[in-house]
């Protein structure tokens, strides 16, 4: 988008891009080859706005989408804010008691649900909120019953546009509300960063109810008048297929998928060809161990680009540069389009080299969590800080440096130990894929480790094997007192393993 030519609302970007380049590709879904143009994507969140209008549903009103990745879930995503109402994804993993919780607290009027969603939603939206209309929605396309003219929606930079509820690993979900401003603030920033032109193209296979396949994978394409080459699933052995023929310029990955693409086929000529035209690959949504870092780059010859974003703050908090030689590995890198500092509970900043929780503020910050202003208030200061959650310190040169999570913390004997210290150590192990500790209860010491293990396809390891492992990197007091072999880790949308459902 040239320079100062910023459009205030994805409604505006959404108009501005197929003004200037109405047959360039937005879209390609590789299930069916359709490529939708960004002249077709305006007419299809016309048509939608024109359909939610006529169905009597008001400016800000709430809409939901129960969809798979794909042609119908940007187009309902896109088009929904397009009219000036709020789009609210749904988890298709969640759990009927979650599901029944965000249909009622969010208040939506109208789902758009694939055809394998509807007998469950009706079913539980007829006890929790009747008045909710299921749109049945085929995946492939969006497709409207009749072209419906667009009202004129004045929609404004301020407008809530996305009502995102969290995982709710440890509770009820959380409906987190993020503005116009605020998308556009990640997904420019995002482009701005990683040198997004219109000649690029991302490969991302991360669902349209998480944050990174929205802002990440959709609006930072969409600001750049690039494009999206969007599978409905994750495939091991099809993703090289795909870069090969689609030949995407950069590919948005989190760390589970990378470790199964370092233990999954090796290249085919043609596809190790294809893989010149990468410039990178992004990997976010959890930290990704150096060890599997190092072995992608090295088996693919692909730079990844390691970042770090929340729900919170519209997928933007820490990134790495482009230079390969100025990022450091196991750091998500510097502040993105935001200021960042390490506090104490009490809010004390912390100077380099010490730890504690990090705290953000800056435009991609959410406007607050869904009628719930005491949850609000406990995490947003009166100065606009966010307090994350996360733990970390920050080093010399300004990168910050993740250790865990506050809730995750293990606190055993009154030491404050990080399970991903625990992590990266087991997966060091050469049979290892993945790991995760977690803490159990312990008379003597209150917590003790607790260590879940895969391990790679027909790799011979044994406990013994493992705990030798564990001594030699970590030490007696660190090493977990439990290992246990499992086939998978649990994991949220985005691959990031919720380690209390480990327990």
């Amino acid at each position: 988008m040239p320079d100062g030519v910023l459009p205030p609302t994805l409604r505006s970007v959404i108009e501005y891009q197929a003004s200037v380049a109405p047959d360039a590709a937005f879209l390609v879904d590789p299930e069916t080859g359709m490529v939708t143009t960004y002249a077709a994507l305006h007419r299809s969140v016309q048509d939608l706005a024109g359909e939610l209008a006529q169905a009597g549903i008001a400016a800000g009103d709430v809409v939901s989408t129960m969809l798979p990745a794909g042609p119908a879930a940007v187009q309902a995503f896109l088009g929904v804010m397009f009219g000036g109402h709020i789009v609210s994804p749904i988890n298709l993993l969640a759990q009927d008691a979650q599901l029944a919780h965000v249909l009622a607290h969010s208040g939506t009027r109208m789902v758009f649900a694939a055809p394998e969603h509807v007998a469950r939603l009706e079913e539980i939206a007829q006890r929790v909120a009747p008045a909710v209309r299921i749109r049945v929605t085929n995946p492939g396309d969006l497709a409207p019953a009749a072209s419906r003219e667009a009202p004129a929606a004045t929609v404004t930079p301020d407008d809530t546009a996305l009502l995102m509820y969290t995982s709710g690993t440890t509770g009820l979900p959380k409906g987190v509300l993020l503005t116009h401003r605020n998308l556009l603030a990640a997904g420019r920033a995002i482009a701005a960063v990683q040198a997004l032109t219109a000649a690029d193209r991302v490969l991302s296979a991360l669902p349209l109810y998480h944050i990174n396949g929205q802002c990440i994978a959709t609006i930072a394409p969409l600001v750049s008048g690039g494009s999206i080459v969007l599978p409905s699933r994750f495939s091991v052995s099809r993703w090289w297929s795909l870069v090969e023929e689609y030949r995407p310029t950069w590919l948005n990955l989190v760390p589970t998928m990378i470790a199964y693409l370092c233990n999954g086929p090796d290249l085919t000529p043609l596809q190790r060809g294809a893989c010149r035209h990468l410039r990178f690959a992004r990997s976010a949504s959890a930290p990704l161990p150096p060890e599997q870092h190092r072995a992608f780059e090295q088996r693919f010859g692909v730079t990844i680009i390691e970042a770090m974003g929340l729900t919170e703050t519209a997928s933007v908090a820490f990134t790495n540069p482009l230079d390969p030689a100025a990022r450091k590995l196991g750091s998500p890198g510097l502040p993105l389009a935001v200021e960042a500092r390490v506090v104490t509970p009490d809010g004390r900043e912390l100077p380099t080299g010490e730890a504690g929780e990090i705290a953000l503020r800056g435009p991609p910050v959410m406007r607050g969590y869904f009628r719930a202003p005491e949850q609000t208030a406990q995490a947003v200061d009166a100065q606009g800080w966010f307090a994350t959650g996360d733990l970390g310190y920050r080093d010399a040169d300004g990168y910050y440096f993740i250790t865990g999570r506050l809730k995750e913390l293990i606190i055993k004997g009154g030491e404050n130990i990080a399970p991903r210290e625990i992590d990266e150590a087991l997966l060091a192990h050469p049979a290892v894929l993945e790991a995760a500790a977690v803490g159990i209860p312990d008379a003597e010491y209150g917590q003790e480790i607790l260590a879940c293990v895969v391990l790679k396809a027909g790799a011979q390891c044994t406990e013994a094997d493992l705990r030798a492992h564990c001594l030699r990197l970590l030490g007696r007091y660190k090493s977990p007192k439990e290992l246990r072999f499992v086939a998978d880790l649990p994991k949220g949308p985005s691959g990031k393993v919720q380690r209390m459902k480990l327990l």
